[in-house]
């Protein structure tokens, strides 16, 4: 939202965006490496190899930041719903590989939701529509 873009502005370097960019994705890969050149905060290699990200001395994979928005999402959906929400359909890009999509399903089972089916975000467009 606008507070995390006006942080951006004097926190560059505490403030997270662009992660599904990293999400599944080895350290190595050269899509980290040049991530690693233009991001303002820090990419950094996990113990298991995947890319991390390293905030206020803090390292975080990209499935539990990424499931937090996913906790926002959730609350948002159940205070507009006025009931418990247990169950989602998540969206990707269409280039997501195996491991990215397995790895934002886990982002949703840690935000508490049962991930019925990980769909590519053209098809979701294309029922919405």
């Amino acid at each position: 939202g606008s507070a995390s873009k006006t942080s951006g502005s004097y926190q560059p370097k505490n403030t997270l965006f662009a992660i599904k960019r990293l999400i599944g994705r080895r350290f190595e890969d050269a899509e980290v490496q040049r991530d690693i050149k233009i991001m303002p905060y820090q990419i950094v290699k996990a113990d298991n190899g995947d890319a991390w990200v390293e905030v206020k001395g803090k390292k975080l994979a990209a499935p539990q930041i990424s499931a937090e928005v996913l906790k926002k999402m959730k609350k948002t959906a159940e205070d507009y719903l006025g009931e418990p929400v247990t169950e989602a359909v998540i969206t990707v890009p269409a280039y997501f590989n195996d491991a990215q999509r397995q790895a934002t399903k886990d982002a949703g089972r840690i935000a508490g939701l049962e991930v019925k089916r990980i769909i590519n975000e053209p098809t979701a467009a294309a029922l919405a529509y």
